[in-house]
């Protein structure tokens, strides 16, 4: 892979500038974290050089002066809404980040209920995480919200809420996904830290848009590609092109929402302290871009994967039309189609030669590697054994599980699990090599070949099962397939 970003320059330009914003308020800033806080696989994906666990990494270097304040909106709770990339559910969630990261040395200093109006859903997870020892503090549903300014910035609007009792100077607001409610999180805050006469400060870091990157630049639209299901829309920030004279990018709930956080600002402060939502973000990804061409052609790609997937999700029903046809129109905007990931037409032709499901992989120099449906192993299976044999120069003939080790696998799935499909998934064979790899050679240096699959592209010829999709995930492998079932079977 071509480094196109410089991660050490981002880690220590990003830190620098969140602590200078820090000093411009009472020593006291209030940080909108959007995005991932780590496994950013999306960024890793568009600028590489960028390592998933950057932000993580950022938050080390701060944590003497941070803590973290986890939020989860009280509708979420109740409708137990799930994390896709996960699967699990938000509440879940909330404890898995707080493990990490405490394991990470970090301070969470509390959680916080958003948008509550009387979800009891809501009251149980409070009541189980004040069991636990945590801090929890509610913050309800204001009417009218967020144009009712003078009931907002009232005894009655952020009034009501528990003001969160903090310690340092830099509070992250994170939350385990978009709507959750950081925004209003960090400015009842504000209104409560400003009555007790301390004048804290506001800023957002989101890594996408790059604000300083060209509007139709690939990495800005690879994000609208990923965020195509929330249908946001990259545009330029017209504040801050009135303000300075100068073009910068931002996305359109920020731009749409910035008169009522001024107005906000204005109320409780008596004067903004930004002129823009450019203003307030702090992001300095753009200016970490060791080689644009590299990031260009890596969002290009992502473009294409990020289309795939919308068909796949069309095609099984968890998405609408109108998702697919915005990620195809930026494909257009990108100047790409399917045929530039090189894999997608290399599994077709190979498809039509055997008249089965097959699918490929393009190792990271370049060498393509690819796998069949048999009587024995799924295509994904096989090929993932291809790959490894291939990573460990062993004969692609020899066998590093025997048949004879398969068939009491495929006999447990059809007469016991009631299976109808006997062959072998990626996970099951995965964890056949890693038995025969107590005594045969060649599967062990096989297994050990697991970590350069990492980053490798993949292609199939037919939709995959869960357990299929997890474990290329699982792996890290960037996959794609075509929307369409091995059978026709209901």
């Amino acid at each position: 892979m071509k480094i196109g970003f410089d991660n050490e320059k981002y880690l220590t330009m990003q830190s620098e500038h969140i602590r200078e914003r820090i000093s411009h308020f009472d020593n006291k800033l209030y940080l909108e974290f959007g995005g991932k806080l780590f496994d950013d696989y999306h960024a890793a994906r568009v600028l590489p050089g960028f390592q998933p666990d950057s932000k993580l990494k950022l938050l080390k270097q701060l944590s003497d002066q941070a803590e973290i304040v986890i939020v989860i909106s009280a509708s979420d709770i109740e409708k137990s809404k799930v994390r896709q990339d996960l699967g699990i559910t938000y509440d879940s969630d909330v404890l898995r980040l707080m493990n990490e990261f405490k394991d990470n040395g970090l301070f969470v200093g509390s959680i916080v209920i958003t948008q509550y109006s009387g979800q009891s859903s809501a009251m149980l997870f409070k009541n189980r995480l004040e069991n636990l020892g945590i801090k929890v503090y509610v913050h309800y549903n204001i009417e009218g919200y967020p144009s009712n300014i003078p009931l907002i910035i009232s005894e009655n609007g952020y009034g009501k809420n528990d003001y969160i009792e903090t310690s340092r100077p830099l509070v992250i607001i994170t939350a385990p996904g978009p709507g959750s409610g950081k925004m209003a999180t960090c400015l009842s805050q504000l209104y409560h830290e400003h009555k007790r006469g301390v004048r804290a400060g506001y800023a957002k870091f989101e890594t996408f848009p790059i604000w300083n990157l060209p509007l139709k630049h690939p990495v800005n639209l690879a994000y609208e590609a990923a965020t195509a299901d929330l249908n946001d829309v990259n545009m330029i920030d017209p504040f801050h092109l009135e303000a300075y004279g100068i073009t910068t990018v931002n996305y359109n709930r920020d731009v749409e929402i910035f008169p009522v956080l001024n107005k906000m600002f204005e109320t409780i402060f008596g004067e903004s302290p930004y002129k823009s939502p450019t203003d307030m973000g702090v992001n300095m990804a753009g200016n970490c871009i060791c080689d644009d061409e590299a990031c260009r052609e890596a969002s290009r790609q992502e473009i294409i994967r990020r289309y795939f997937q919308a068909l796949d999700s069309l095609f099984k029903g968890r998405c609408a039309e109108a998702e697919v046809n915005k990620i195809e129109l930026l494909m257009n905007q990108s100047n790409v189609t399917i045929h530039d990931r090189k894999i997608v037409d290399i599994a077709t032709e190979f498809e039509k030669e055997i008249g089965a499901p097959v699918a490929v992989m393009e190792l990271d120099d370049g060498r393509i590697v690819k796998g069949k449906t048999s009587k024995l192993l799924g295509a994904s299976a096989a090929l993932l054994l291809n790959a490894l044999k291939e990573l460990a120069g062993i004969n692609h003939k020899a066998h590093v599980i025997s048949p004879e080790s398969i068939a009491p696998i495929q006999t447990l799935k059809t007469d016991y699990l009631m299976s109808k499909n006997p062959r072998l998934h990626t996970d099951e064979v995965l964890i056949a090599l890693s038995t025969s790899a107590a005594t045969n050679p060649d599967a062990k240096l096989a297994l050990q070949q697991l970590s350069k699959l990492r980053g490798c592209q993949v292609h199939t010829s037919v939709s995959l099962s869960d357990v299929d999709e997890k474990t290329f995930k699982k792996l890290q492998i960037q996959l794609t397939s075509e929307a369409k079932y091995e059978i026709k079977s209901l």
